[in-house]
């Protein structure tokens, strides 16, 4: 019988005599990766086109999932993150056995409409069909939690009640999510960082709502499916102040023409706003002028979901894996 823990085990002492030779004949053009019998691999999944990801590494130096990365691993110094593309033809992805070698798989936001259709769509909810068939831990920020629902059968349609823009406001948890592990430590009412004009509508048929609020009835739930569990969330937990600040810059005229902001000159004060907090967090007169709190301008609160989801998911998987 094949033994996953045993093989991951040799393929570590093969990396670790594979270092020390290029080490002793002096092979600098060789980068190897390595990683302990502790390290956490994690499958990051970009959700943008090729087209959409550039213009935000234009924009912020990196793409959603590139930032995305960056937060793991400053949550989990021993983490290592691989990034997929599944928007992209012809794109190499993990089948249910490779995605069983990762302890925990992410899910990005992404500009795509899921009732859109095509090719660049189907390919991420067939992967997500593949994550929860290998049963490895899955998370989901905004579109993250949206393809989850619909690999699961679940539907996602643009929100009646218009965009909700850089912060959804007055979250509360459900019954179920106040004694729930995603939602560990959050308060009966917050604020998130988010952006997104879809969501969640037709409920999978194995789902936990965690949390809603007046835009969303779905901002965070637990949907299990074929074997595997997803914990999402509709706003972005990985998002900093900058980022908020430059998707604000990005919309351009579009927020004005929805009512969010009388002028151009209204919506850049307000990004930046976000960009002085961001450099200075303590300016408690921005804060208050912009009604925004440690939901959000605390790091640790900010990514409460990510931290509980590696801390409750992840870690323990691993062990029961036998990977720890």
């Amino acid at each position: 019988m094949f033994n996953l823990a045993w093989a991951r085990g040799l393929l570590q002492w093969a990396y670790a005599l594979a270092a020390r030779y290029l080490s002793a004949n002096r092979c600098p053009s060789f980068s190897i990766r390595l990683f302990s019998p502790m390290t956490l691999r994690f499958l990051v999944v970009e959700g943008n086109v090729r087209e959409s990801r550039e213009g935000f590494r234009a924009a912020y130096g990196r793409t959603p999932s590139e930032s995305y990365a960056d937060v793991l691993q400053h949550l989990a110094r021993d983490a290592i993150c691989d990034i997929a593309f599944p928007a992209d033809e012809g794109a190499n992805l993990p089948d249910p056995a490779g995605l069983e070698s990762y302890d925990g798989v992410v899910l990005t936001g992404s500009g795509l409409n899921v009732y859109d259709g095509g090719p660049a769509i189907e390919r991420q909810i067939e992967l997500m069909r593949a994550v929860y068939k290998s049963k490895t831990p899955a998370f989901g920020s905004c579109w993250g939690i949206q393809i989850g629902a619909v690999a699961a059968g679940g539907q996602v349609t643009k929100n009646v009640r218009g965009r909700e823009i850089n912060i959804a406001r007055n979250i509360a948890p459900t019954e179920a999510g106040l004694n729930h592990p995603l939602l560990a430590g959050r308060a009966r009412a917050y604020d998130a960082p988010c952006s997104h004009i879809d969501h969640v509508t037709g409920l999978p048929g194995d789902v936990t709502v965690l949390a809603s609020n007046s835009i969303s009835a779905v901002q965070a739930a637990e949907i299990r499916h074929d074997g595997g569990v997803f914990w999402g969330v509709q706003y972005h937990p990985e998002f900093d102040l900058r980022t908020m600040a430059i998707i604000l810059r990005r919309y351009g005229d579009g927020l004005i023409r929805e009512g969010f902001f009388k002028d151009a000159h209204d919506r850049d004060r307000y990004a930046d706003d976000m960009d002085l907090l961001h450099e200075d967090p303590h300016r408690a007169d921005v804060a208050w002028r912009m009604g925004i709190g440690a939901d959000i301008l605390d790091p640790i609160v900010r990514r409460t979901e990510l931290t509980n989801f590696i801390t409750h998911r992840v870690r323990p998987t691993q062990s029961a894996r036998g990977r720890a």
